[in-house]
């Protein structure tokens, strides 16, 4: 199976979440490319779209190795294994950390003018386009339970099969269509991948604010 593009594979999740349909969802879409399937979810679900933006820690040593992940209000997540066996020191962790909430605070700003939310009590469907080490959807996860939520469905696409050993155990109930063992990057099992500008996220984002 492949993907026309981040809104085919939206449409097609659609079919593991209608039992959603009635429950007051929130869909939470993972900025950037989450929003484009979150919308696809929410539209069919009859769910309230927002986004969300925790932001990559990268290796001091490779930035594309994520070692960790944080949100626009501190919630951290650090593979602690990774950081270990890098030998990377707590200053560089912090001083990231702090580069990259400053980021997400920014981004949300733009898309949505708040960084305050109303998740207590919402049945949250977690949306993302993909998962290839998990390390964004860890935090997000964490800061969702923090805000109690009825529930946590995780929905993406595609992920690794060992990343979904992971997920499992940290959500209530997971929709996903691929777990391939072979996996490389997500952007591999879409035939359009295209990078979503900050603008097709607003102006997704509006259709809701209008309701």
């Amino acid at each position: 199976m492949r993907f026309r593009d981040r809104r085919d594979a939206g449409s097609l999740l659609c079919r593991e979440l209608e039992y959603m349909k009635g429950k007051d969802a929130l869909v939470l879409a993972i900025a950037r490319g989450g929003v484009v399937v979150g919308d696809a979810i929410a539209e069919c679900i009859g769910a309230t779209l927002d986004v969300i933006v925790p932001r990559k820690i990268g290796s001091p040593y490779n930035p594309e190795l994520a070692l960790g992940a944080v949100m626009h209000d501190g919630k951290c997540y650090i593979n602690e294994h990774i950081a270990r066996m890098l030998d990377v020191k707590q200053g560089y962790i912090q001083s990231a950390k702090e580069e990259r909430m400053r980021e997400s605070v920014r981004m949300l700003m733009l898309y949505r003018g708040s960084t305050q939310y109303s998740v207590r009590g919402r049945h949250v469907v977690l949306v993302d386009d993909g998962i290839a080490t998990g390390a964004t959807v860890l935090v997000s996860i964490a800061w969702c339970r923090d805000h109690k939520p009825a529930s946590i469905t995780l929905a993406v696409p595609v992920m690794p099969s060992d990343v979904y050993e992971v997920m499992r155990r940290e959500v209530d109930r997971i929709a996903v269509l691929l777990l391939p063992v072979d996996f490389g990057a997500v952007g591999e099992f879409y035939d359009d991948f295209s990078p979503v500008s900050d603008e097709h996220i607003m102006d997704i984002l509006g259709k809701y604010k209008m309701r």
